[in-house]
């Protein structure tokens, strides 16, 4: 599972012109899904979005975390994170999981972020959605947790 997250000072999602997700200070993270995620991959990626610390102490240093700042989560699907771009001119979506798979996945991340923090906002999966944000820093990062290949025998 893969989330780019971004320390914002403010951001929100809109569909068809209506608002739909909204924070003020905190982190917006695009997510996207790969086929051997399950709901440890995304525990396990939850854990780290509220545990990554990159939010500035007293001194200006990146010791905060989302979990101590107690700031907004807004939760986005992208399945685009997780397309093949290795080679050619057009990316490959067979590193995707399909939809279904995907937005199960997004839901349990969603529903498991609720459980443990607020406030969380999202966007709908499988939506055309605009994206604004005011990115703080700007500070943004990669994060991705292997899944686990599931066995056939």
């Amino acid at each position: 599972m893969i989330g780019l997250l971004q320390r914002v000072s403010s951001a929100q999602v809109s569909v068809e012109g209506k608002v739909v997700g909204a924070i003020e200070s905190g982190l917006l993270v695009l997510v996207g899904v790969q086929p051997h995620d399950d709901e440890r991959t995304s525990q396990r990626l939850l854990e780290r979005l509220l545990g990554y610390r990159v939010f500035p102490d007293a001194d200006g240093r990146m010791n905060g975390s989302l979990a101590e700042t107690g700031g907004g989560l807004l939760l986005v699907p992208q399945f685009t994170l997780a397309a093949d771009t290795r080679k050619g001119s057009r990316p490959g979506f067979s590193t995707a999981a399909p939809p279904a798979v995907a937005e199960a996945r997004f839901a349990a991340l969603c529903e498991q972020a609720r459980q443990c923090h607020t406030p969380v906002a999202t966007g709908p999966f499988g939506s055309d959605m605009q994206v604004q944000l005011c990115n703080d820093g700007p500070v943004t990062f990669w994060l991705e947790v292997p899944g686990q290949p599931r066995s056939t025998g």
